[in-house]
């Protein structure tokens, strides 16, 4: 299992946070250039909003797995945090408790990736559209749902461990807490 999630770091790390970055690039450069269009041409494109918007958007979303490994998203932790000051029971109570959310979390986005299937389909074939009517929406469906499930694949692992970790075995680092740890 560990060699699958060092295969998984290394596919969001390498992949995913590069593909979101040059999305988030591209889309800011794009909305660079329409401000010159539109103020020293005075003109502009009728679909760069969308795109810009669009584009912004599927960067944040590729992005979710990777916050998610990192514990960067928002996170109601006052429960948790407070038993983790009270003592090593408390502690192991601490862990219990966020692995069942991370449970109910990783159920939550199954259940949304597999109902949100059908609205790709229907997206396809009502042939929905954005604001200007350039862009097809179901690509961005498409990537929405990936971004939740890459999401489920780290809360997957991050159950896996901390079950492991209950069971007072070994469980791999992210980086980031090696050198919290330091």
């Amino acid at each position: 299992m560990d060699k699958a999630y060092e295969i998984w770091r290394a596919f969001q790390d390498e992949v995913l946070a590069r593909l979101a970055g040059a999305l988030l690039l591209g889309s800011t450069l794009l909305a660079l250039l329409e401000i010159f269009r539109r103020y020293a041409l005075g003109t502009s494109f009728d679909w760069q909003q969308d795109a810009v918007t669009l584009f912004i958007l599927c960067a944040a979303f590729l992005y979710f797995g990777t916050a998610q490994r990192y514990n960067e998203h928002l996170n109601v932790a006052i429960l948790t945090e407070t038993l983790d000051t009270l003592g090593a029971g408390a502690r192991k109570v601490s862990e219990i408790v966020k692995l069942a959310a991370l449970v109910f979390s990783f159920v939550f986005l199954l259940a949304i990736v597999w109902w949100g299937i059908p609205e790709v389909r229907e997206s396809i074939e009502f042939e929905s559209r954005s604001e200007s009517l350039m862009f097809p929406m179901w690509p961005f469906l498409v990537v929405l749902l990936a971004s939740f499930a890459f999401m489920a694949v780290n809360m997957f692992f991050q159950i896996y461990f901390g079950i492991q970790k209950l069971r007072g075995r070994a469980v791999p680092q992210e980086p980031h807490e090696i050198v919290a740890a330091e």
